[in-house]
């Protein structure tokens, strides 16, 4: 990264209220997210200064695009290991944001469906693969990147739901993420 660009920040709007209470900086959390009736993740609203300002934040600050709600998922659901539902959910938010229906090879997906492999062939927890493994870097591993939307939301949950034998979507993951990126994309041109 070049010292004229500023560094990016996952999602500011989103970042998860135990990120908030940590890095404590002038942060107050405004409200939470639920879907089918559970809270998956809280919504904070930092005070966004030049560090923080990216080119995709400069038109309007309050729209987040997809690589910046699978940062947020990295930081939410950071521990978890990648399983197939990840990966679905992962692969489905790529293919929003770049308008494909390839998988890109070393793109996220790509890396998410490695990573699960060799999770499924490890025993230690520990040593497994995680969310925040594959999708730290998410916006800037896109080739193409764009705002959220519901049905781009709607996409992932409904991938991630597919794939998961409980028929279930993490709490902080990859579609909770994307479900709230919309519903605060929604809200900002409302």
């Amino acid at each position: 990264m070049s010292q004229q660009q500023p560094q990016r920040a996952p999602a500011p709007d989103m970042q998860s209220e135990a990120t908030a209470i940590e890095s404590n900086k002038d942060v107050e959390v405004l409200d939470t997210e639920s879907v089918g009736g559970e809270v998956v993740a809280p919504y904070s609203q930092p005070d966004v200064s030049a560090d923080t300002t990216t080119p995709s934040t400069l038109n309007d600050p309050g729209l987040i695009t997809i690589g910046e709600a699978l940062e947020v998922a990295a930081l939410s659901a950071a521990d978890k290991p990648i399983d197939q539902s990840d990966v679905a959910a992962i692969r489905a938010a790529e293919m929003r944001a770049t308008g494909s229906s390839e998988i890109k090879p070393g793109g996220i997906a790509s890396e998410a469906q490695s990573a699960a492999a060799r999770n499924s062939q490890t025993e230690r927890f520990e040593d497994q693969a995680t969310l925040s493994d594959v999708l730290a870097d998410a916006s800037s591993m896109l080739p193409k990147d764009r705002v959220v939307t519901r049905e781009d939301a709607d996409k992932v949950v409904a991938a991630e739901l597919r794939t998961n034998p409980d028929m279930t979507i993490t709490l902080g993951g990859v579609g909770a993420a994307m479900a709230v990126a919309a519903r605060r994309n929604e809200n900002s041109t409302t």
